[in-house]
């Protein structure tokens, strides 16, 4: 069974008339399909009668409202209604001024000083950690023991879930939040309110776990919770289990996130080892994290960077005078034609410029066709046609391929050779990718799915080719 992806999606669209936009304190029962836990709120009824008498206030209010405004109109308010406009604009100043006082504070609180070494850093906290440091938000770690907090904070991941990622089956998402053999790590705003978290499933006898769902509320994404998130994960994994190794399936919007956080598409971990063990997901790259020794916190990470930093930059000083910043050149102030020679010019031999450098400075990084050629790429190996030609053809599966096929190709060694500019043409480009479909349909009988599949990606290339004016004639 093939599934759809599941990791982080951001999606702003909400769904008024769904059950999981009730905020969390306000739910009446969750319940799902499979037979996932029910939270009930035992204040329900206090809450009823709340906002009852809140209503009430407001009906009074609305009402006294509307005499006084008539009272003003027969005394002749309007005198009154023009000075309360200027007090107005006069709080709106006071607001504008409190907010950039409130943006100042929260800058300031983000600078920190570290002592190592005997020499003082400063460095830039994000404002998740800050956030940590005051008490607003703690980061859970919480899996089905049928006790009531735990299932309202793992309601609340599941509401995250099934609105950031909307492609998700939502039964699917209820099934393995509350699965007992799953464990999520939520970041949690005081007192309760979930604001995303990570749920994944560990397999400690094989030494790795398989990130299910990770997400972050729409509306909390530009505070650094996502990478914070992780941080911690990866601290707490390591010290509770024998786990080196994560693995996950990651769309387009998520492999940028996963990158970042020291994921990568190549798997060093044995097919042996996990094949089997987590589910394909069409349309998902798989991207697997190594986990350094247990002597580095994660959590440290920018602070180790910064010093790694510092540290070259003392072995550069130590070595050449690049870091010395000479005056401009005053010549140029007086006669903007004259020429100079590169030797006349303090400082630029010393570090290390020369001609044959500037001439391979100047020369394009990339081909005339790289960039069409990556983003037709992509298309085709997002495509839902691409699952076959992902990777090379598995020889213990498939003994006999090899004896058939003497030129094999795959999307996965295309991705490499453009990732490493070995296409110096748009037809050998075009060449490798025409070879996948050949091989295919070499190999396979025309009433099989890779042989109908090798025809409808062939034919999404050709028409993506033939909709590029500078690129349509390589059908001809």
């Amino acid at each position: 069974m093939v599934d759809r992806k599941r990791v982080v999606r951001v999606d702003d669209d909400d769904d008024d008339d769904d059950e999981d936009d009730v905020p969390l304190n306000k739910k009446m029962k969750l319940e799902s399909k499979e037979s996932t836990p029910v939270v009930k709120d035992e204040e329900d009824e206090e809450d009823k009668a709340q906002e009852d008498k809140v209503d009430g206030v407001k009906e009074e209010t609305r009402e006294t409202k509307v005499e006084d405004g008539n009272n003003e109109e027969e005394n002749g308010g309007g005198e009154e209604n023009e000075d309360g406009d200027e007090e107005d604009d006069d709080d709106d100043d006071d607001d504008d001024d409190d907010d950039v006082d409130d943006e100042a504070e929260e800058e300031r609180k983000r600078i920190t000083n570290f002592n190592f070494d005997g020499e003082i850093y400063t460095f830039k906290e994000r404002p998740s950690v800050i956030e940590e440091k005051e008490g607003k938000i703690e980061f859970r770690v919480v899996n089905n023991d049928n006790t009531k907090d735990s299932l309202i904070v793992l309601t609340g991941l599941k509401n995250i879930f099934q609105k950031q990622l909307p492609k998700m089956p939502r039964e699917y998402i209820s099934r393995l939040v509350y699965d007992r053999s799953h464990l999520s790590m939520a970041v949690v705003r005081k007192p309760l309110t979930v604001v995303g978290g990570i749920t994944y499933r560990p397999f400690n006898n094989r030494e790795f776990a398989e990130i299910v769902f990770c997400a972050i509320s729409s509306t909390e994404q530009v505070r650094g919770y996502g990478a914070h998130l992780m941080n911690h994960l990866k601290d707490y994994v390591r010290a509770t289990s024998p786990i080196k190794y994560f693995l996950t399936y990651a769309d387009n919007y998520a492999i940028g996130y996963f990158k970042k956080q020291g994921f990568t598409k190549e798997i060093t971990l044995d097919k042996s080892v996990w094949m089997g063990y987590i589910k394909d997901y069409e349309g998902g790259t798989l991207m697997q994290c190594s986990m350094l020794p247990s002597i580095l916190r994660y959590l440290d990470s920018g602070k180790i960077l910064l010093l790694q930093k510092a540290a070259i930059e003392r072995k550069i000083k130590s070595r050449s005078k690049s870091h010395i910043v000479r005056p401009g050149l005053q010549i140029f102030k007086t006669n903007r034609n004259v020429t100079l020679d590169y030797k006349d010019i303090p400082g630029l031999s010393e570090a290390g410029w020369s001609e044959e450098m500037d001439k391979l400075a100047q020369k394009p990084k990339r081909g005339p066709h790289y960039n069409f050629m990556v983003t037709l790429f992509s298309e085709m190996q997002n495509h839902p046609s691409a699952w076959p030609f992902a990777v090379p053809v598995n020889k213990d599966e498939v003994p006999d391929y090899y004896d058939v096929i003497k030129e094999p190709m795959d999307l996965s060694t295309m991705e490499s050779k453009l990732e490493n500019d070995k296409y110096e043409s748009f037809e050998q480009f075009l060449y490798d990718a025409r070879l996948i479909f050949k091989n295919c349909r070499s190999y396979n009988s025309e009433s099989t799915t890779y042989y109908k599949n090798a025809n409808k990606l062939e034919k999404f290339m050709n028409n993506k080719i033939k909709d590029s004016a500078e690129y349509s004639h390589f059908l001809e």
